[in-house]
């Protein structure tokens, strides 16, 4: 019987960070990627974000990669958001994201970072918080 438990930190932002995802929108969209997520066989322990950009924390299965898995939420996500028609013109996330593995002794650390994303960018732009993500998941 295999055994794979590979946490990864996945972030990914709007289409030139554009600020589409208020705090309405923002909650709706996460609610939706879980759903499918889950008739993906993704699973996501946790999502949250800010205007611009959602983290995820994610658990690979033994048939999954990083890759797939990004290309899987956030493709079908914009499809979605576009269906929904909530913003104006089409709604495209970046092509590139961020994925970094979590070390189980940062799992908790990883996991309260990615639940205060309101709190956090009340005073941080996501530009300095690309930098400084390191910190938390090394």
């Amino acid at each position: 019987m295999s055994f794979v438990k590979i946490w990864v930190h996945l972030v990914f932002s709007t289409k030139n960070r554009e600020p589409y995802l208020a705090t309405d929108i923002r909650h709706r969209l996460i609610e939706h990627i879980e759903a499918n997520a889950k008739q993906k066989g993704i699973y996501i322990d946790e999502i949250n974000g800010w205007s611009e950009h959602l983290h995820l924390l994610i658990s690979l299965g033994k048939e999954q990669n990083i890759a797939k898995v990004a290309m899987l939420i956030k493709g079908e996500s914009a499809h979605w958001l576009n269906q929904q028609q909530v913003l104006r013109g089409k709604f495209y996330w970046q092509d590139d994201y961020y994925a970094v593995s979590v070390s189980p002794s940062k799992y908790n650390e990883v996991k309260d970072y990615i639940q205060r994303q309101e709190q956090h960018h009340s005073s941080k732009p996501f530009l300095n918080e690309l930098k400084s993500l390191g910190k938390i998941t090394g």
